[in-house]
């Protein structure tokens, strides 16, 4: 896994986090004013998104070898927790159930734990 893979993977997530939180306070926001939880739980994809971004970001120009387990457990818990959440908060909106991801969030979460975890025991063993 190339340092260059995470700093596009990151800046791509940021500039789509832009994106949605910008549809959010704008016309998410009015179409979701009854519906104050949904709008709240929308932001909390976004911010977890940018986080992550920011932390791909981060990675790809750190002087860490670049793992590729380490790419796929945040790649994949961003797009469980962050999605899931997008798709959930106008699940009201739409005309089929997507009840199922509601069980996806949370493995959205621990894969990002899990990663954060890794790195943790990865930085711990290197000697630099």
């Amino acid at each position: 896994m190339s340092k260059r893979t995470f700093l596009l993977t990151g800046i791509v997530l940021i500039i789509v986090a832009i994106i949605l939180g910008a549809f959010g306070a704008h016309a998410l926001k009015s179409i979701l004013l009854d519906y104050p939880e949904k709008l709240n739980s929308f932001e909390t994809g976004v911010k977890y998104q940018m986080y992550m971004g920011i932390s791909f970001l981060w990675y790809g120009t750190s002087k860490l070898e670049a793992k590729k387990t380490l790419f796929i457990l945040w790649i994949l818990g961003v797009m469980f927790f962050s999605f899931s959440i997008y798709i959930l908060s106008i699940s009201h909106l739409l005309s089929f159930s997507v009840k199922f991801l509601g069980p996806i969030t949370p493995i959205g979460g621990l894969l990002l734990i899990v990663g954060w975890v890794y790195l943790f025991f990865h930085v711990l063993k290197s000697k630099k």
